[in-house]
């Protein structure tokens, strides 16, 4: 009688996991490892003993490398086995704008819609428009400035938010027990929304390595901060000019630190997002 013969693999065909798309980790695409939510634009692939890695970059700048596994990564919800690319010239991922979303080509300037973010200060408006202006020209989005934050329950009387026209603010040196904290809560509703963050004064939001010092100085309480901030660091008395140096070592979102970024994502998302139809 002869002997069937069998293979090693024993699994029945219906359990057998199907390959994943094979998707070529060229630079600027976004994926997300499937073990640990890591999600982040590829940097580099590299060939290692222990087999090719690829190195994720999320948008708050932080870096991991990963193995590249089979289903290893998650492309628009879809899993994905990642390869190395075919050469150094295979195509670029997409272009990106300054905050580290995917650049739309072409695009013009949505209508303005009835929300707006309102910002404390003429350099905070400088600042998100020098990151997130493309983002907020496609949304729509109109950033204005407060003169002061005592202003602004007055502005969020006559302004009269809603469904269809919220209104999102971002405070400095929002922290409990301070004035900002009251005035926060008391104009925060359905259709408001108040954040801040931590910082005396939003140059502190630029990281001091891309301004080119090694950490923002101490200025004491009752001496005016950003004169302060230009006597300790030996630039001219002159904060105008001082602003505008900080402004320009500011290229992308990667030159911002985190507080400030989650907060003004946080605003946009709650600007844009649609009515509840309910």
């Amino acid at each position: 009688m002869r002997s069937r013969q069998y293979g090693p693999d024993l699994t029945p065909p219906w359990k057998k996991q199907q390959p994943a798309p094979e998707v070529a980790a060229d630079p600027g695409l976004v994926v997300e490892e499937v073990t640990t939510g890591f999600c982040g634009a590829v940097i580099r692939c590299e060939k290692t003993a222990q087999g090719p890695t690829v190195t994720l970059e999320d948008r708050f700048g932080k870096h991991r490398v990963f193995p590249m596994e089979p289903r290893g990564f998650l492309l628009e919800g879809r899993v994905v086995t990642l390869v190395r690319p075919a050469s150094a010239s295979a195509p670029q991922g997409p272009a990106r704008t300054a905050s580290g979303s995917i650049a739309v080509p072409g695009a013009r300037a949505r209508v303005a819609r009835a929300g707006r973010i309102y910002v404390e200060g003429r350099h905070d408006a400088e600042l998100v428009e020098r990151v997130w202006g493309d983002d907020l020209r496609i949304e729509g989005v109109v950033v204005e400035y407060l003169e002061g934050i005592d202003d602004l329950p007055a502005i969020v009387r006559s302004f009269a938010p809603g469904p269809d026209a919220r209104l999102g603010v971002l405070v400095d040196h929002l922290v409990p027990g301070s004035k900002e904290s009251r005035i926060a809560a008391e104009v925060t509703g359905e259709h408001v929304l108040v954040v801040g963050h931590p910082y005396v004064d939003v140059w502190e939001a630029v990281k001091p390595s891309s301004v080119g010092i090694r950490e923002w100085p101490r200025v004491p309480r009752g001496q005016d901060w950003k004169t302060g901030v230009c006597g300790a660091l030996g630039w001219p008395a002159n904060t105008g000019a001082a602003w505008q140096r900080i402004l320009s070592s500011v290229r992308s979102y990667k030159d911002l630190e985190p507080e400030l970024l989650g907060r003004v994502e946080e605003l946009i998302d709650f600007v844009t997002a649609a009515p509840d139809p309910r």
